[in-house]
């Protein structure tokens, strides 16, 4: 296996890439970045706009921060059309909170902004996009700038053509223009994902990176609900973060962070409105057990509910005109209180061919970053009900495209990645090289948590939603294969090469007779 050839010589190398343009260095983080912020500057704030259109859930979290829908013909633009102003209430907001998430805190920021700038009653969102593109184009440059720091310049410059082709796609950035959670997902799983790798880079302050590490983590695990393993996962595989440095400060900090990240996943999923629970549950069963079962009424029998429940089967807690009341006492006392996450797990883990099955119909949605289920124009740009962008949205295309859609492809990937850095990090483990260790940990930590929404979407909820459920694997996916796409494209698969053997010492004595024959 090729290792450590990311740079080829002493006189080549620069510890950090670049080229030069009109006499001003340019390094590949900073072209990523302005690649970046540019063709999204371009999507989302030149006509025509694009964003994301609302599927129902921006009530969930825009009322609770003093916004409201002030278009009398909101309702017929659900799934079909962006919509880029938003009422703000002018007194007392009667409403509670309906979710406890982090997006509040960057809701209202663009609130103020909004307020200071532009008007104190409407609400544009573009406000709240231009602090998440701030933010993600940020994230680019960490992300680039830890993968490309000991490259060559011309190599560094292709990978950070490849970051913007990737993460530039506006299948990722139109969800800026939305209240959809993916946004802030997308911002700090980056974060994470970056500013641990600068710490395996040795690159920045230590402590500088843990702190973004840490904040990062926080606010991606309360983000949304269904992240709450996320903070777990990234606090036990951080833990080793501790022998990096020997310093005791160092080792405190580190110890308090995987604490606090561990207590964030914990209290998110405690935090679970019983609304919520209710939702996810009925989905997991009448949108995943009975759906994939060929016996429903057997099925149902596993957890000891009613057989006459099977007529729920692929029913949605939305219908219109459903079989049942889904908010009814009947349903809370002889259907909800009989089963949970944990039992539901138990009868997949007996019935291999449906878990079999339903991991399959997950990963068909498992590389979808933009769904198709929602617009990304304004009504007024003129375009049909439900239209989408296709503006710098060729990667998003192709990877929905060619993608292979069984799971087996999802677990051979994973092997292959980790069979790539694992001779690394075993050299690592026996030099005791805690830093060096970081690299597999933090593609571990990613993949980990992208699995755990594709286990949190399909447990937990069935396919109700799926495509939008995996967006966090989706986002890990395109994470990893990126570094490692990097590693080959920067000729190595380690970040360190040693140094050329210093010549022999000799011994003390009389060396005029090296000097004849050497001109003066």
């Amino acid at each position: 296996m090729i290792d450590n050839l990311e740079t080829t010589s002493a006189t080549s190398v620069q510890t950090r890439p670049g080229i030069r343009l009109a006499g001003i260095r340019i390094t590949p983080a900073f072209a990523a970045a302005f690649g970046v912020l540019l063709v999204t500057v371009i999507a989302l704030f030149t006509a025509p706009y694009v964003g994301m259109a609302d599927n129902g859930d921006f009530y969930r979290i825009i009322y609770s921060n003093g916004l409201y829908f002030n278009l009398p013909d909101y309702d017929s633009q659900y799934f079909g059309y962006f919509v880029k102003q938003f009422g703000i209430f002018q007194y007392f907001n009667e409403n509670s909170t309906m979710v406890v998430s982090s997006q509040s805190l960057f809701i209202k920021l663009a609130l103020h902004l909004n307020q200071l700038l532009f008007s104190k009653e409407v609400f544009d969102i573009r406000f709240q996009a231009a602090i998440y593109t701030v933010l993600y184009v940020a994230a680019v440059y960490l992300l680039v700038e830890a993968i490309t720091l000991k490259m060559s310049p011309k190599r560094g410059m292709a990978v950070a053509a490849l970051a913007v082709f990737i993460f530039g796609d506006t299948g990722y950035t139109a969800y800026f223009n939305s209240f959809f959670g993916e946004s802030l997902v997308m911002v700090t799983m980056m974060l994470v994902f970056a500013s641990w790798l600068l710490i395996y880079r040795k690159r920045y302050n230590d402590y500088a990176m843990l702190a973004v590490l840490l904040v990062s983590t926080l606010i991606l695990t309360t983000s949304k609900q269904q992240n709450a393993p996320v903070g777990m996962v990234i606090a036990l595989l951080s833990i080793p973060l501790f022998w990096v440095r020997r310093d005791k400060l160092f080792r405190t900090v580190t110890l308090l962070s995987a604490g606090l990240m561990m207590f964030a996943g914990i209290a998110t999923y405690l935090n679970i409105s019983k609304e919520f629970v209710n939702i996810n549950q009925y989905h997991a069963m009448t949108r995943g057990v009975l759906m994939e079962s060929e016996n429903p009424e057997k099925a149902l029998q596993n957890f000891g509910i009613n057989e006459q429940f099977a007529i729920l089967k692929s029913n949605t807690y939305y219908d219109q005109y459903g079989t049942v009341d889904v908010k009814s006492d009947l349903l809370e006392k002889e259907f909800y209180s009989r089963y949970g996450f944990v039992s539901i797990l138990k009868y997949y883990m007996t019935h291999p061919d449906q878990l079999g099955s339903i991991l399959d119909t997950a990963a068909e949605s498992a590389y979808t970053i933009k769904p198709a289920a929602m617009g990304n124009y304004e009504k007024s740009a003129g375009k049909e009900f439900r239209a989408q962008s296709h503006f710098f949205s060729l990667y998003s295309s192709l990877k929905e495209e060619l993608a292979p859609r069984p799971f087996a492809f999802i677990l051979l990937w994973m092997a292959v990645i980790i069979g790539v850095y694992m001779p690394s990090f075993v050299s690592a483990v026996r030099a005791r090289d805690f830093r060096g260790m970081q690299r597999l940990l933090v593609i571990l930590a990613t993949m980990l948590a992208g699995l755990s929404g594709i286990v949190v979407s399909i447990i937990g909820a069935g396919d109700a939603d799926i495509a939008k459920h995996e967006f966090l694997f989706t986002l890990a996916f395109d994470l990893i294969t990126f570094q490692a796409v990097a590693s080959v494209i920067g000729r190595g698969l380690s970040a360190k090469k040693p140094l050329p053997a210093a010549p022999p010492v000799l011994p003390a004595g009389d060396y005029s007779s090296l000097n004849k024959g050497v001109g003066a």
